[in-house]
């Protein structure tokens, strides 16, 4: 599962840290590997820990403790919708029924075509610009009314093309 490549990149993460603290690169090297893979599954968790020389419990408890970490195959997009108390104020709930709807999925599914997820998400950070989300935990896109979720879905499936 992990490659000599991703291996590379590891050690170029682990040398950041003093030699006695390496297991301080768990997180750079889970986005690595899910970077690489799309996900970061209990096999790979794993051979992260071999690697770093750690439980394979810690590192599991570090990939179910972040949302950004993928556990399963998840759509090209990943849709983060915010819907912590002042989103949820300012419309993040009716954001995340109009994705689900639209794309005819339950909250944390993914299209059949396999071409959005989406989820729920812990806070943004950005509650002034609500509704809020975030596009493949890189993107935000701010002050989200359906039609500018429609939009957006409309831009990204037209990308994906």
């Amino acid at each position: 599962m992990i490659t000599e490549s991703m291996k590379e990149r590891f050690a170029r993460e682990v040398a950041k840290y003093p030699p006695d603290q390496k297991q301080s690169a768990v997180m750079a090297c889970l986005a690595i590997v899910q970077l690489e893979v799309g996900h970061v599954s209990q096999d790979s968790e794993k051979e992260v820990a071999d690697y770093l020389g750690m439980p394979p419990i810690a590192v599991h408890e570090v990939t179910t403790f972040y949302n950004m970490y993928n556990q399963q195959a998840i759509g090209r997009y990943k849709l983060n919708v915010c819907t912590n108390l002042p989103c949820q104020l300012r419309d993040g709930e009716t954001a995340l029924a109009h994705l689900c709807s639209r794309l005819a999925i339950e909250e944390g599914g993914t299209t059949p075509d396999g071409m959005f997820t989406v989820q729920k998400s812990e806070c943004l950070g950005a509650c002034a610009d609500a509704p809020v989300l975030l596009v493949n935990d890189r993107q935000m896109v701010s002050f989200m009314t359906n039609q500018r979720l429609d939009e957006l879905l409309d831009t990204l499936s037209a990308q994906a093309k």
